[in-house]
């Protein structure tokens, strides 16, 4: 098989994986957005704060949006210490963020051995326009690599502004999902037939993305409701993309 998943803590998981595994962690952390005071970390779930109150879907929730600043950026730094030591020499990093937690990202990330190298912007077409404000349409990608980057191993050109929206409607499947045409492109980073790896799975958007581009995948996705829906889907994904030439018939 083209990816390998697991459902379970991160940290306990990537810690049994083995030296110089992955080309390319891509991932979208649950990164506490919009937590300015005490009471709205503790006091809102996921979903309260992803999802507006007369939605029509029931989308599950999932844990790890109620730590402040610090506490995430220590988290951050643990985890992608632990990416650090998976993702061969010149292999990359992308994390999502939003505009609250941009810095604290970047920080992170560079703590964590990486030598980051900028950030790419999520144009977000139908976000909802603010009287008196500037619309917050935009979500961001710090990318990093783990040391020089070879650009004749995978010489590719690729561009710094994605825009796209959302899923909705029944192909919404997670509260904080991404867009596959987005992450089509973003996996592309990683060499044709390299190994992506996202730590935070969520419904696999990562990972379907990865597939259909020719990569393949190691997710990782702590809510065992996702970490089902992810797998249905990578498992599906194989399944359209496979080719006679895939199947090797045995008398």
């Amino acid at each position: 098989m083209p990816f390998s998943f697991h459902q379970g803590d991160a940290l306990s998981v990537l810690a049994k994986l083995p030296d110089d595994c992955v080309d390319s962690v891509i991932t979208d952390p649950p990164y506490n957005s919009g937590g300015r005071t005490a009471k709205e970390r503790t006091s809102r779930s996921a979903k309260q704060k992803y999802t507006s109150a007369d939605a029509g879907h029931g989308l599950a929730d999932f844990t790890g949006e109620n730590m402040d600043q610090r506490s995430y950026g220590f988290w951050l730094t643990q985890i992608m210490t632990e990416t650090h030591r998976l993702t061969k020499t010149g292999g990359t990093a992308l994390l999502f963020t939003d505009w609250r937690q941009l810095p604290i990202t970047t920080d992170a990330i560079q703590a964590a051995g990486w030598l980051w190298r900028g950030v790419l912007v999520w144009h977000k077409p139908q976000a909802r326009p603010q009287k008196g404000r500037f619309t917050q349409n935009c979500e961001f990608v710090v990318w990093a690599s783990n040391g020089p980057i070879d650009a004749g191993r995978n010489p590719v050109y690729l561009p710094g502004l994605y825009s796209a929206s959302q899923p909705s409607g029944a192909k919404r499947q997670h509260i904080t999902q991404k867009p596959v045409e987005v992450m089509r492109e973003l996996v592309k980073i990683a060499p044709p037939g390299g190994t992506v790896l996202d730590f935070c799975a969520g419904s696999g958007s990562t990972g379907v993305a990865a597939l259909l581009e020719g990569r393949d995948f190691i997710g990782v996705e702590k809510t065992e409701h996702y970490a089902a829906i992810a797998a249905d889907r990578l498992t599906e994904t194989v399944r359209r993309t496979l080719t006679q030439d895939d199947v090797v018939l045995t008398a």
